[in-house]
């Protein structure tokens, strides 16, 4: 239940866009489905106190992939993309591909983090999200900036 709370708290910034008076965007949609996807997946892998932090994590990152192309995707596709941005943003080199693939369908997509530099007094990358649906790439371009509790946040 606690765990929920603080999924909750996370997304509400992600559900304001809902509320206007013609409803949500797919974009938005799929912000918050990502969101709520990524969340789930650092609710599992977090252990402990690790675990409130990996779940806050997770659905930071999962907004980053939701918000431009998680309709395309099914839920193994986000979790393995979620994946992968995380880790590139995290441990990633400068240009190089962090790539990721569902053996089910045959998506794949490549992460490439940029060069870490300091926003004000954030951590902060920028990185290009390649996914390739029905041969078809599809690119998003983004910046993250680290929190102070360690998680990573999407700065549009």
């Amino acid at each position: 239940m606690r765990h929920a709370r603080i999924i909750a708290i996370a997304l509400i910034p992600a559900l304001l866009p809902a509320c206007g008076p013609e409803g949500p965007s797919k974009a938005d949609t799929g912000m918050i489905v990502g969101g709520v996807a990524g969340g789930i997946i650092g609710n599992q892998v977090g252990k402990g106190t690790g675990n409130v932090l990996a779940t806050v994590a997770g659905a930071m990152i999962g907004g980053i992939v939701g918000s431009e192309i998680g309709r395309s995707m099914d839920e193994q596709d986000r979790m393995l993309a979620e994946r992968a941005e995380y880790a590139a943003l995290e441990e990633g080199e400068s240009d190089r591909p962090r790539r990721w693939r569902n053996p089910d369908n045959g998506r794949y997509g490549d992460v490439v983090p940029g060069r870490p530099y300091k926003r004000a007094d954030r951590d902060c990358r920028d990185y290009t999200h390649t996914i390739y649906i029905d041969g078809r790439p599809r690119t998003m371009r983004g910046t993250a900036c680290r929190n102070s509790d360690g998680t990573w946040r999407n700065m549009a």
